[in-house]
């Protein structure tokens, strides 16, 4: 069982749906179908039980599983050598992020690295935050850049905290405070992330932390746009207080009020897979990232 056998095989442990696996493959699902079943009568046992269209594991799957997952791990570590042996200074960094991120980190990050390292190129995809985390687990990202930390077992380094603070209309009987804690906020109508974004996470657990069930108004995929929902009146938003785009409160009409609760910071990080071996490529990148944010004192913003 060798290279692609090991892929379709982890993949169907790992989903445990013959549907969902043959479309993450991009083969036919009766295909998928009779390689199991070639498979299964090869080792003289069957290694799933079956429940309708969802498979689990048995005793003797997950023995096969643990076996072939090593295999897969150790046939990709050395495909990524021969590779860096044959040319170290040429490489792909598969890089993630947030849309809120697009605009100044990934740029800064990536020029960066490119002044000493000019041969390595990148793919960039963005996504919510959900989406992000789960292209790293499911290895179709290399690295990607984060905001907050997730629970997912992935790698982590922290690039730098972004202090919060509520947006509110200029007119706002709020707008004078000089700081506000959550717990005041009961009766506020919020404009919000949808659900599977960063800052989405980051509201809802300082809603939880403050014991209030928040109203809220609008909710938004663009942090830019939430921005603009609070500088027309319809409601407050919850925003990184030191971020260059315009979601930060460099649009007319918005006025920002830091949070004094304690711990109301955005931490941005880079993440990676706890398991999958990193390329040359990767690994230099990595290790730029957590250079420049040891001399720098995190990452550093453009002046508004």
């Amino acid at each position: 069982m060798l290279g692609d056998d090991l892929l379709w095989f982890t993949t169907l442990a790992e989903l445990e749906r013959v549907g969902a696996a043959a479309e993450r493959l991009h083969i036919a699902q009766p295909t998928l179908s009779r390689m199991l079943g070639r498979l299964e009568r090869r080792l003289g046992v069957e290694l799933f039980d079956r429940h309708g269209k969802r498979i689990v594991l048995n005793e003797f799957g997950r023995i096969y599983y643990e076996h072939a997952r090593r295999a897969r791990s150790e046939l990709d570590a050395a495909a990524q050598a021969v590779a860096d042996l044959a040319d170290p200074a040429k490489g792909v960094v598969r890089l993630s992020f947030q849309p809120s991120f697009g605009s100044w980190l990934i740029p800064q990050l990536i020029g960066g690295f490119r002044r000493g390292s000019p041969r390595i190129s990148f793919t960039l995809r963005q996504g919510a935050f959900d989406a992000v985390v789960d292209q790293i687990v499911d290895g179709t990202a290399d690295l990607a850049t984060v905001s907050p930390r997730p629970s997912a077992n992935v790698g982590w380094r922290t690039l730098l905290a972004q202090p919060l603070a509520l947006a509110v209309p200029a007119e706002h009987r709020l707008a004078s405070r000089r700081q506000i804690r959550f717990a005041e906020l009961g009766d506020a109508e919020f404009v919000t992330m949808h659900a599977g974004f960063g800052m989405r996470r980051i509201f809802d657990e300082l809603c939880a932390a403050a014991h209030i069930r928040p109203r809220i108004a609008f909710e938004s995929s663009d942090l830019g746009t939430a921005a603009g929902l609070v500088a027309a009146g319809l409601g407050v938003a919850l925003l990184p207080l030191e971020d260059p785009t315009p979601a930060a409160g460099s649009l007319s009409g918005i006025v920002t009020v830091p949070l004094a609760d304690a711990g109301a910071v955005r931490d941005v990080g880079l993440i990676w897979s706890a398991t999958a071996p990193p390329s040359d490529a990767v690994r230099r990148f990595r290790d730029f990232t957590e250079d420049w944010a040891r001399r720098r004192g995190g990452i550093q913003m453009p002046r508004r």
